[in-house]
């Protein structure tokens, strides 16, 4: 096991916490080798050489493809050595063989931790410490310099999220690409919004419009966005099935679309989305 903190042997089973999750804080440079390969041997401490160099800028870890046959798989490795760099959960730089030192140099200053990158981190040192001002200002100035960084915009959006506006920080998730780690997040704040954007609501009598009538839909509608936006998630999911069992169309298909995002603010996991996920099939698909 490499001893350095920046140097870390990967197992099969620890790749996507130890690789793909933690490439959304650090650069993570992951050289795929085995024992048997003689190149690995001549590049191998090349790399070790130049991360030590680096001080922490970005994590090297070590795959042995022996050890690792479906991590290799699932990344098409056919030749080592091979090295990919990892951001945010995908891959933005590789090469293959071993290359000379001067090369493979090249290579990491190419995936080191941009402007915007630094930014990005003093934006949230300084709002984990509530001073959202500051936050603002250094998200801000990142997404100048990248306007698509995902964590900027997902941390911006937080933010705005939490002081109401809705319509801004809808719109700064919506630019966040797709495929990567930082997109659950973004997918999971969007569900978040969303859901809690109608605010405080008189449960009482919405429940009292929707039960004098319960063909009325829109009331219906209306009291499982402000059940959902309360937080009395199985209560929500309830009656918003009810609505989408009556009519799956009612409101450019309002009611489907709230229960899935409260599907994704709840987690896949969780027995009320197994539920309700099950029972909105059956009926969408019966």
């Amino acid at each position: 096991m490499a001893s350095e903190a920046s140097i870390v042997d990967v197992a099969e089973a620890e790749f996507t916490a130890a690789v793909l999750d933690r490439s959304a804080k650090l650069p993570v440079v992951v050289d795929f080798w085995a024992p048997w390969c003689g190149p690995c041997r001549t590049l191998g401490p090349v790399l070790e050489r130049l991360t030590q160099q680096h001080a922490g800028a970005f994590v090297l870890a070590k795959v042995n493809v022996d050890e690792a046959p479906e991590v290799a798989k699932t990344f098409g490795i056919r030749s080592i050595p091979a090295v990919k760099a990892f951001r945010d959960g995908r891959v933005v730089a590789e090469f293959v063989g071993a290359q000379p030192e001067a090369a493979v140099s090249r290579f990491l200053e190419s995936v080191l931790p941009s402007d915007a990158d630094r930014l990005v981190d003093e934006a949230e040192e300084f709002a984990s410490r509530g001073h959202e001002n500051a936050a603002e200002e250094r998200y801000l100035a990142a997404l100048e310099k990248d306007a698509r960084h995902g964590r900027a915009l997902v941390g911006l959006a937080e933010l705005l999220a939490g002081r109401g506006e809705t319509a801004r920080a809808l719109a700064l998730l919506e630019r966040v690409a797709g495929g990567t780690e930082i997109t659950k997040r973004a997918e999971r704040l969007a569900a978040a919004t969303r859901t809690h954007a109608a605010g405080a609501a008189d449960l009482d009598a919405l429940r009292a419009r929707a039960s004098a009538n319960p063909q009325d839909l829109a009331a219906r509608l209306e009291f499982g966005k402000g059940l959902s936006a309360a937080g009395r998630y199985e209560e929500a999911l309830r009656e918003l099935l009810a609505v989408v069992q009556r009519d799956p169309r009612f409101a450019e298909e309002a009611a489907r679309k709230t229960m899935l995002d409260l599907f994704a603010l709840l987690g896949p996991s969780d027995p009320l989305t197994q539920k309700f996920r099950g029972e909105l099939a059956r009926t969408l698909f019966r």
